[in-house]
């Protein structure tokens, strides 16, 4: 009986113990794995965590932009290594990933607060910001002329009582409320949102009226000002609070370096032009934000899209792998013509347009077309040599770039060298070494010498540019 009796009390537990998840459980307070800066340039590349929203990381016109962004290029020039962004939503999100080591820095706006010290180590503060309260104008002229009065109009602390205001889960805008709640002795209706949730996302819920409050960073809500003309975020709920990235708190070395590069950038003039250009210039943030071509709102990567997925179907191309190929090419500035000749989006040669059947190369249509068929007739080449469909990829990008016998060469190098010709590391690595006379000299190398950082820098830059398309267009 004490037995079964024992055993029920075990399954009730259980059963609590999954119904009612311990908070802390959620935020991983200990870190999961053991890496810090030794580790992460030994490895070669940094992994922020990052936000999508229209100041802190998104692609404008097919090409990344935002602050955090900005400064982790920064960040990362000044470490020496590269850079790989994750996009994450949500603050609980965010602390549980560091932690479990899917990422090295959580790059976006975070207020220093002691409760997230229990989970994670903050880097020296950015700048400062305060709390707002983000709701709907108490008058409003709208379109139509007629001016909209809002009743629920807050001015006073006191106004907040028995009002529902929705913020982020585990947010330091619930615990400012909770403080508010205690020292005017009112009773605040606080609801959470879902881990997923996003400022900018209660704030455009604001606006569109699903939602009467919400609680933002002033910095953050002045931008989306210029987006939602009925929003009014006058009125300040916290005195100042100092705004920092994170790192995992046995990662010291890593946080010693970024303070240290703080320091040094803010000595500079670069750290305020890059605040200034998200933070301080309302126009273009209202540009970019209104953009069909800006992930923060749209889903189009060019003017060319529609072309750009007729013609991947040709190759069987993921649609985004050919944009970045043309965004590297030409940045979809069409009619653009190199110092060589080459003209279009896809940077034909004159003698490659007309092989490949575009009589006119600066029609979009015709260029990206013939510069697609040149990829296939690539594709077929390296097929019968590269069977593995994502390595030959890098093979036909190198060749688009470089030329076909460079590449043939390199790959003739790494078997007379022992090395493995169907993957792109050690074909790139003997492409790398065709400006030494040893290996362009080589009687197995045609083309003869090729200062080939190019097209291996090449091959590196539209394949990443492509796993940013893939984060931010679907």
């Amino acid at each position: 009986m004490h037995r079964w009796l024992a055993l029920f009390g075990l399954l009730v537990l259980a059963l609590l113990s999954c119904t009612q998840p311990d908070k802390e459980e959620n935020l991983l307070t200990t870190p999961a794995v053991i890496r810090d800066l030794d580790s992460i340039k030994q490895r070669g590349y940094l992994t922020a965590l990052v936000d999508n929203n229209s100041i802190s990381y998104f692609l404008y016109r097919g090409q990344p932009k935002g602050y955090d962004y900005e400064l982790l290029q920064q960040l990362a020039q000044h470490l020496k290594v590269k850079v790989r962004l994750k996009l994450i939503s949500g603050i609980e999100n965010g602390i549980r990933k560091l932690n479990a080591g899917e990422g090295d820095i959580l790059a976006y706006p975070l207020t220093i607060t002691e409760e997230r010290k229990n989970y994670v180590l903050f880097t020296n503060p950015q700048f400062m910001s305060h709390q707002v309260l983000v709701q709907r104008k108490q008058h409003w002229t709208a379109d139509t002329g007629e001016t909209d009065a809002n009743e629920n109009f807050i001015s006073d602390y006191k106004e907040l009582a028995g009002k529902s205001v929705h913020v982020l889960r585990h947010s330091s805008f619930k615990a400012r409320l909770d403080s508010l709640e205690k020292e005017l002795n009112i009773d605040i209706i606080i609801e959470e949102d879902s881990a997923d949730a996003e400022s900018e996302s209660l704030m455009q819920r604001v606006a569109n009226g699903e939602i009467d409050y919400t609680v933002a960073d002033e910095a953050m809500a002045r931008v989306n000002l210029n987006y939602y003309s009925n929003l009014d975020a006058s009125f300040v709920l916290s005195p100042a609070q100092e705004i920092a990235w994170a790192v995992r708190k046995n990662s010291p070395n890593l946080k010693e370096a970024i303070d240290k590069w703080l320091v040094s950038i803010k000595r500079k003039s670069t750290f305020m032009v890059i605040y200034n250009r998200y933070y301080r210039s309302p126009r273009k943030s209202q540009i970019r934000g209104s953009s069909k071509y800006a992930s923060i709102k749209g889903d189009r990567l060019s003017p060319y899209d529609e072309i750009i997925k007729e013609a991947a179907a040709l190759i069987q191309w993921d649609w985004r792998l050919l944009a970045a190929v043309i965004y590297q090419e030409s940045r979809f500035v069409n009619q653009e013509s190199s110092w060589a000749g080459a003209r279009g989006l896809m940077q034909l040669m004159p003698a490659t347009a007309q092989r490949f059947g575009a009589s006119n190369p600066d029609d979009p249509r015709q260029n990206i077309r013939a510069g697609v068929r040149f990829f296939k007739h690539l594709d077929e080449y390296w097929e019968k040599k590269v069977q593995d469909s994502t390595e030959r990829v890098k093979f036909v990008l190198a060749s688009y770039n470089v030329g076909l016998t460079h590449i043939m060469d390199a790959r003739k190098l790494a078997i007379k060298y022992n090395e493995n010709p169907t993957t792109w590391t050690p074909v790139e690595k003997y492409l790398m070494k065709k400006s030494n006379p040893v290996y362009y000299k080589d009687p197995v190398v045609i083309a003869g010498y090729c200062k080939c950082e190019e097209p291996v820098r090449y091959v590196e830059e539209v394949l990443n540019r492509y796993e940013e398309y893939k984060m931010h267009i679907h």
